[in-house]
């Protein structure tokens, strides 16, 4: 199997396993009893993750809020932030600001909301040909406009899951707070491909996974800002008051490790393993080019950059549209040959319905559903990618015929 679906999931990087290992073995105390030797370990190993992970994206310590995963901290950060605004707020509802192309952790939550009564705006992004436009991105004129007296927090992802674009969060945050609004940025995907600093975002609360980044599944963490502009949120889960009573229940602590590990590890490999994926990526893309008559990328192009030279897409992502399959059948054909790759967000793969993103972009259903995402990691070799391309290639050809 040549696997190249790692915005759905990564490989476990054996360094990450060995510095787990003994917290799944011999040193398997609580973390939260502070009665014997065992628990005090676990409670200071979880300590120390806290350093490392707050470290590596440019946060405190008491910043940092261990999760499940970033499902988890989306959900914690918009509907405790919600329900904060809701108990000050004094007149109209309060108002919330997010963006069509997010993944469905921040859009459903935010969908809650809104049956509860709150104002929401879901804000357009650029449309693929749009002149003048990074597909994908909003336009920040069109978050200006939506900004309200009542607006409590504007949601968006730093790094989309599907086409990998980029979205100018610092200048987001500054119009957002000039009006009063607390900022919540879904770092999940952007973690070790891009720099990644919640001061220099402006990000309020930011939310992150492990298995994005060669770490365990079920575990993540939420970044809650507390210098400056301190923000506050309500729990959603009671109990016994772990995380400073943000978030109770029994610390993960092999998963904490893990987290902390795996972000180190990306973050010291950054400038490495960035340019050798965009490499790959851009490889990658040129033998399906070659192979397949008419393929065209979804998302902004592939090395494009912004004014200020920042890239706007992920380097390890490529997103295409193949004209003239079924984008079933090919997935199909493509799973029989032994690769994997998906249509759009792993959340979404049992859905019949086509890549909201890609709709958003201006593809319509026909090429949303005939589109392929790929997603390269530090371990993707030249060789995987030279056959998978031979093998869509080939695979494609089949079809057509």
């Amino acid at each position: 199997m040549i696997y190249l679906d790692n915005h759905a999931t990564t490989r476990l990087d054996p360094r990450v396993l060995e510095a787990m290992l003994p917290w799944l073995t011999d040193r398997y105390g609580n973390a939260g009893s502070a009665t014997h030797e065992m628990g005090r370990e676990a409670r200071e190993a979880v300590e120390a993750a806290r350093e490392t992970f707050a470290a590596a994206i440019g946060a405190t310590a008491r910043e940092v809020v261990f999760t499940s995963g970033a499902t988890e901290s989306a959900n914690l950060a918009i509907l405790g932030t919600a329900a904060r605004g809701r108990a000050t707020a004094a007149g109209p509802q309060p108002h919330v600001v997010t963006v069509v192309t997010e993944h469905h952790a921040v859009l459903d939550p935010v969908a809650h909301l809104e049956r509860q009564g709150f104002a929401v705006t879901r804000l357009p992004v650029c449309g693929q040909d749009e002149p003048g436009g990074v597909p994908g991105r909003i336009r920040l004129a069109d978050l200006e406009a939506a900004l309200r007296p009542e607006t409590c927090l504007v949601a968006v992802l730093l790094a989309n899951n599907e086409i990998g674009v980029v979205q100018d969060v610092a200048a987001i945050a500054e119009i957002a707070h000039a009006r009063g609004a607390i900022v919540h940025v879904d770092c999940a995907q952007a973690l070790g491909r891009m720099p990644v600093d919640v001061d220099a975002l402006g990000a309020d609360l930011a939310s992150f996974s492990a298995h994005k980044v060669h770490g365990p599944k079920g575990a993540g963490a939420l970044y809650v800002r507390r210098r400056g502009r301190a923000v506050r949120v309500e729990p959603l889960v009671f109990g016994g008051g772990q995380e400073r009573g943000m978030r109770s229940g029994t610390l993960d602590v092999p998963g904490i490790v893990g987290l902390a590990e795996a972000a180190r590890l990306a973050v010291a490999g950054r400038a490495a393993d960035g340019p050798r994926m965009r490499t790959l990526r851009n490889r990658l893309w040129h033998e399906l080019a070659r192979g397949i008559s008419g393929l065209a990328v979804n998302g902004p192009a592939l090395d494009a950059v912004d004014d200020a030279g920042t890239p706007v897409r992920l380097v390890n992502n490529l997103n295409v549209h193949v004209p003239g399959v079924d984008g079933q059948t090919l997935l199909a054909t493509l799973a029989r040959d032994e690769l994997a790759v998906s249509s759009g967000s792993a959340c979404s793969s049992e859905s019949p319905r086509p890549s909201h993103v890609l709709l958003a972009i201006g593809r319509d259903e026909d090429q949303a559903r005939a589109s392929l995402r790929f997603g390269l990691s530090r371990f993707t070799t030249p060789e995987e990618v030279d056959t998978a391309a031979a093998r869509i290639a080939a695979g494609v050809t089949r079809l057509r015929g």
